[in-house]
């Protein structure tokens, strides 16, 4: 991918939205598939969860969900199976067996290419941010352990922060009301179809990283400005892409 290209997604997006240039001071960062390999285990752990409880959530479906809170996944599959939504009870124990199950896997790795980018991140003084679906005190607490001094707690979104996950643009909205800035003065970074669909729908600039089994086509349907195969790819085009927004 050269120059040019980013420059067309670029002018592409500021004609769609009105503004005259991306003016960057955040990059905001979905958490699992983007900065932790982390959905095979999510999958894992939301399938034999279910199961558990009489339902059905395939591997497959559970990237297809990646994104939404823990809630808004249980009563999808719930209506679905039981035709009705699951009780404020059994989410909590259906989410809580999910976490539980989650923690007995092998513990996820960083994204090849995460931190690169982080530090490429920092030095252009833009402020790294979280906004994940997760509510996982395991999984944000790795945060602080693999990207020492990159987060501040106060800058993070997560499913206890928002009332609708995405595909609902709220968390990402959100996300520019705590750094006190306007969706033109940030990039979305996203693996999974909700969250390129919450980006977009936020106004902000998203790139999506394909870190998983879906095909290109699922993530760019949904409205990316940008897609590389990877985040280690994003990390390698990282300088040239942020030449074309100055």
């Amino acid at each position: 991918m050269i120059n040019i290209e980013f420059q067309e997604a670029v002018k592409q997006y500021l004609s769609k939205h009105g503004y005259s240039r991306l003016n960057l001071k955040a990059v905001l960062f979905d958490m699992d598939g983007v900065l932790f390999d982390s959905m095979k285990n999510h999958a894992t752990a939301w399938n034999e969860a279910m199961k558990l409880y009489g339902m059905n959530l395939s591997r497959e479906e559970a990237y297809m969900h990646e994104g939404r809170t823990g809630a808004a996944t249980i009563n999808i599959v719930s209506m679905r199976e039981r035709h009705h939504e699951a009780t404020e009870e059994e989410i909590k124990e259906i989410y809580a067996t999910k976490s539980q199950l989650f923690n007995q896997l092998p513990t996820a790795e960083e994204m090849p290419g995460a931190w690169d980018l982080l530090q490429q991140v920092k030095a252009c003084g833009l402020t790294p941010m979280v906004v994940t679906g997760s509510g996982q005190a395991s999984l944000l607490d790795r945060l602080n352990q693999h990207f020492p001094g990159m987060f501040r707690q106060d800058l993070m979104v997560t499913a206890f922060d928002v009332k609708y996950g995405k595909p609902n643009p709220e968390p990402y909205l959100m996300a520019l009301k705590k750094a006190g800035i306007q969706p033109n003065e940030a990039i979305v970074v996203e693996n999974a179809p909700l969250g390129v669909q919450a980006g977009v729908s936020a106004g902000i600039f998203t790139v999506a990283v394909n870190t998983g089994p879906l095909p290109d086509e699922a993530l760019l349907n949904e409205g990316a400005n940008l897609l590389f195969p990877s985040m280690a790819a994003f990390n390698e085009h990282w300088k040239c892409f942020y030449q074309s927004v100055q």
